[in-house]
């Protein structure tokens, strides 16, 4: 049997990044949300043993190194089931994108393994198994409007966001996220260095005039509690669960506004941007079309901006495409459609 499901990916609704932890991670804060592109991840078990991944696209690695090969080798081991593991990935989401297209395909793969095999997982192995493969993985878990901490694999349901319309910007351009955490090392290391420099002896406080406040770098710490006060202050104000809300302009409308009205932010930009120039455009181009919030999703290169109607988004498109820059509209998906939409066939 073979079991065929949608692999979404999602975009970063902002990215604080924290300092380096022991284990070799950076502790960060997003919000992830899924939305409608998707790779197509088909499923089947025969007989024999062994894992093989079949893909066209020469990028996607075919070994053990690709995280659907890890978490089905994981997942029969934990389902103590045998047999041999065809996994066919259908590529239409970019590599090394910022969209968590190879995250979401060893999701897809799990989920449809354990239908082709008619075993289940209990959901805390799921997620146990997703975070050892892979930090992006256990959104996929959940889908719709989640919270990511710890290394980004810690996840929580926060209120969905009302299904908005989408532009994604696929330059053709790999980012590769190790050299960009180096690169964000780097820099706050060099910010920190400053602000021991500039301290005083009285207080140990810098000393900075008033006009050159917002130049002053940030510690790591100080930005993930202002990551967290501008969600918390976002959360504050969302109807509680099983409330109506009234038609027109109401909350569901507006929360995605709000959202992105505390000010979030993608701190990869910071050091991806300077290296890529051309993706710093290509912000604000879709910033001139009328996107109301535009942002590097993960570490790239993937940018996305949101635009009030459909049409909007078209003409941004549009004009990208006329400069060669690949460019679709899509929307955002609830938790309720990410699921919903998820399976193709076997289900």
């Amino acid at each position: 049997m073979t079991v065929t499901v949608r692999s979404f990916a999602k975009i970063n609704l902002g990215l604080s990044i924290g300092g380096l932890r022991p284990d070799g991670f950076h502790d960060l804060r997003t919000v992830y949300q899924t939305i409608a592109l998707h790779d197509i991840i088909r499923v089947q078990v025969g007989r024999g043993t062994g894992i093989e991944i079949h893909c066209d696209d020469p990028r996607v690695p075919k070994d053990q190194t690709n995280t659907c090969y890890r978490i089905a080798e994981r997942a029969m081991a934990s389902l103590r089931a045998s047999g041999r593991v065809a996994i066919t990935i259908e590529k239409r989401l970019p590599v090394q994108g910022g969209l968590g297209a190879g995250s979401g395909n060893a999701v897809a793969t799990l989920l449809a393994l354990e239908r082709a095999l008619k075993k289940k997982l209990p959901g805390a192995e799921r997620l146990r198994i997703a975070a050892e493969v892979g930090s992006d993985l256990p959104l996929f878990l959940v889908g719709g409007t989640v919270l990511g901490v710890g290394r980004g694999e810690e996840v929580y349901p926060l209120p969905d966001l009302s299904t908005a319309h989408c532009v994604i910007v696929t330059p053709g351009i790999g980012v590769s996220t190790p050299a960009a955490f180096a690169d964000w090392d780097a820099m706050a290391s060099g910010q920190a260095a400053e602000l021991r420099s500039a301290r005083t002896a009285e207080g140990g406080r810098p000393h900075v005039d008033r006009a050159d406040a917002k130049l002053t770098p940030q510690l790591p710490s100080d930005r993930m509690i202002e990551f967290g006060r501008a969600v918390s202050a976002w959360l504050s104000g969302q109807p509680l669960s099983g409330v109506p809300v009234s038609r027109g302009r109401g909350r569901a409308e507006t929360s995605l506004l709000d959202l992105v009205r505390t000010g979030i932010e993608n701190d990869f930009e910071q050091v991806v941007f300077p290296k890529y120039p051309e993706l710093r455009e290509v912000k604000s181009v879709l910033e001139r079309a009328g996107a109301f919030y535009a942002s590097l999703s993960g570490s790239g290169s993937a940018i996305y901006g949101f635009f009030r109607s459909r049409t909007a988004g078209q003409k941004a498109v549009a004009r990208l495409q006329r400069d060669g820059i690949p460019a679709v509209v899509t929307t955002t998906l609830t938790r309720r459609q990410y699921w919903r939409k998820f399976p193709v066939s076997g289900f």
